[in-house]
């Protein structure tokens, strides 16, 4: 009915200024309902819609979001009918008729050559099975090509459609970014898609690529895309170069962090996450020397400052210093103010008209005479940096065996999944977010993170640091220790059983922390509802992304909003399984992977990793694919599962 009311508007009103809307309606409800063929859509419909807003243009707003909306739409059709071309071309129907074309090709041939010395009376035959396998080939050929040509067309359309829409509006900003971004790294040896890529650098303002800038600023000098690619890195070159000089507090630590990608120490190097680029570092020097004209002395200052962190980082210190302050090292203490460089963990928004003035942001001005070193492996350092405004902002330096480069693109991808939040009426109303802090790295194995103020470890607030106090040791009067329920769950060889039992004599404590912490009955129900919508928006993405190694010291909870914030994040895309003891987690991939192409062509953990991602995303569990709320009620159970529980390390403490 909206359909022929809509053509019936077009016929009977075509000159009203809102006619646009009507023609790009009428596409999209054709092209959902799949009842009209993709020429009729995009030639009667689509590009009538655009066409419009160009005739009748104005500079009020509300002329530019629909302008922005009719580009949106034709892209996002005609990157859809590229979608299903491309995946055509590359079926196993397809390959077979390849296969098959080229079978007829040296039959034809072969038959021309007996044609040549046949008889009199066979060449009739011949000529005829000829002349019939021309025909099939030309037939052939003819399909092939314009399904090539229609695939090229669709993808110009979409290319152009999708910078268009960022040049006039905002709307999609995000979802098109992503899609550009994908589409231009997906086919860089084709020269259309370069081409695209250059005028969109040009037209498009930079500040709408920052929230990719870790992804873009890591193709830089690939070797990977070493073939047939130089035009490909000069236009990824010149859009980092833009966005560098309009952004460069969101743009120029991650170039700094490439070109000190050969920064890693001797006994580091075989590991394959510490493998240096040297095309990538080479590139990366290359345009931090292109920027010297445009931020010269910013660079240096950063440079300095980059170098403390390092330093602090990789400062070797005696066991006994563990958990104690000591001085902060003379040769760092004399470097007192950065002026042009902020506060690496300050949050800095983007500017979109990009004027970052002195004072938008606090700019480091030293050191605190003494850092405090951490327990662990690595012994990180905290450090609290003096910030312009006054601000003591507290910082970890790390270095060692963990790539702090995915704790950082994490923390990216949590910042994006906030926004689609945000964007979101529902979930924005029920306030659901993911709490962030910034992660810099500054060489593969070094860099800082940003100190989360204000929290305590799930496990301190429970057991205490010692695992002997906490609330347990204030409300669990006569139950086991935190040692007597590990020493039971490692020494018992019927593990459910055993956990059972130390569940049975260690009682829970949490719901204390909410009655301690928040005296008034609204404040008490305000932070219980702080508390699961964290827990619940943290735990789906969490299990998305396949966020393992969470045990209860690497989530911290808020003190005053009660918010959990997960800390950590090296191991994801399900490496847990891979651990000594496994995570527990349902299975369903093997079989699916083997089907995989990409699983054949590239990198085969980041095909697994992708595949179940996308298998989570379209509700796979257990081989069966369920509803949203099947799917979470699964997980529900799975999380509560006492034969899975029983089977974590026992270090990690389920029963808490």
């Amino acid at each position: 009915m909206a359909i022929n009311l809509g053509k019936y508007i077009l016929k009977n009103h075509p000159d009203k200024k809102n006619v646009s809307d009507v023609y790009r309606l009428v596409g999209k409800w054709l092209a959902e309902t799949r009842s009209s063929n993709s020429r009729t859509i995009i030639d009667d419909y689509l590009r009538h819609s655009v066409d419009f807003t160009e005739l009748h243009k104005s500079p009020d707003k509300k002329y530019k979001s629909r302008q922005c909306r009719t580009y949106f739409h034709l892209a996002h059709y005609t990157d859809g009918l590229f979608k299903s071309y491309e995946e055509r071309l590359s079926s196993n129907e397809w390959q077979a008729a390849l296969r098959l074309r080229k079978y007829k090709s040296k039959e034809l041939d072969t038959l021309m050559k007996r044609l040549k010395s046949s008889s009199k009376s066979e060449k009739t035959d011949y000529s005829v099975k000829i002349q019939e396998l021309q025909k099939q080939l030309a037939l052939d050929e003819e399909e092939a090509g314009k399904i090539q040509d229609d695939r090229d067309k669709f993808l110009n359309l979409a290319l152009q459609g999708y910078q268009r829409s960022l040049v006039v509006g905002g709307k999609y900003d995000l979802q098109v970014v992503f899609r550009l971004v994908s589409l231009w790294f997906s086919l860089f040896s084709r020269e259309q898609v370069v081409k695209a890529m250059m005028k969109t650098t040009k037209e498009v303002q930079s500040y709408k690529f920052i929230p990719l800038v870790y992804q873009i600023a890591s193709r830089l000098g690939s070797s990977k895309d070493a073939q047939g690619s130089t035009n490909f890195q000069n236009a990824l070159a010149s859009l980092l170069k833009k966005m560098a000089i309009d952004h460069p507090y969101h743009t120029i630590f991650q170039l700094l962090a490439l070109a000190n990608g050969d920064r890693v120490k001797d006994k580091q190097r075989s590991r394959s996450s510490f493998i240096v680029d040297m095309d990538k570092k080479l590139a990366a020097e290359n345009l931090l020397k292109d920027l010297s004209s445009s931020h010269g002395a910013l660079i240096r200052q950063m440079k300095q400052m980059v170098e403390i962190y390092i330093k602090l980082a990789e400062l070797e210190t005696k066991k006994e210093d563990t958990n104690k302050r000591i001085p902060l090292p003379r040769e760092i203490r004399s470097i007192c103010q950065l002026e042009l460089v902020p506060v690496v963990t300050a949050s800095i928004p983007v500017d979109p008209n990009c004027q970052y003035e002195e004072g938008s942001f606090p700019h480091f001005n030293g050191l605190a005479d003494s850092i405090m070193v951490m327990n662990g492996i690595n012994a990180p350092k905290v450090i609290e940096c003096i910030g312009s405004d006054g601000n003591k902002y507290r910082q970890l330096a790390k270095s060692g065996n963990d790539d702090l480069r995915q704790d950082a693109v994490m923390e990216q991808f949590f910042s994006l999944v906030n926004m689609f939040l945000q964007n979101h009426r529902d979930t924005s109303e029920r306030r659901l977010r993911i709490r962030t802090y910034k992660v810099v790295p500054f060489t593969p194995s070094a860099g800082v993170v940003e100190w989360v103020n204000g929290t305590v470890p799930l496990a301190e607030y429970l057991v205490g640091s010692t695992r002997s106090g906490g609330a347990h040791g204030r409300y669990g009067t006569g139950d086991w220790t935190y040692h007597q329920c590990r020493e039971t769950m490692t020494n018992e060889k019927d593990k459910r059983r055993a956990f059972v039992k130390v569940c049975n004599n260690f009682r829970p404590v949490m719901h204390h922390f909410f009655l301690e912490r928040f005296l008034q009955p609204a404040d008490w129900f305000q932070s219980r509802l702080a508390y699961t919508r964290s827990v619940a928006a943290s735990s789906m993405v969490g299990y998305i992304v396949g966020l393992g190694d969470r045990h209860s010291q690497n989530i911290l909870i808020d003190q005053e909003t009660a918010e959990v914030v997960h800390i950590d994040l090296g191991v994801a895309f399900e490496q847990g399984l891979m651990l000594k003891t496994p995570e527990r987690e349902s299975e369903d991939i093997d079989s699916c992977l083997d089907d995989s192409q990409e699983a054949c062509e590239g990198n085969k953990d980041a095909a697994r990793a992708i595949l179940r991602v996308k298998q989570k995303l379209d509700g796979y569990e257990d081989g069966e694919m369920r509803s949203v709320q099947g799917q979470v009620q699964q997980l529900i159970q799975d999380a509560a599962d006492a034969d899975r529980l029983c089977q974590m390390f026992p270090g990690w403490g389920a029963w808490l």
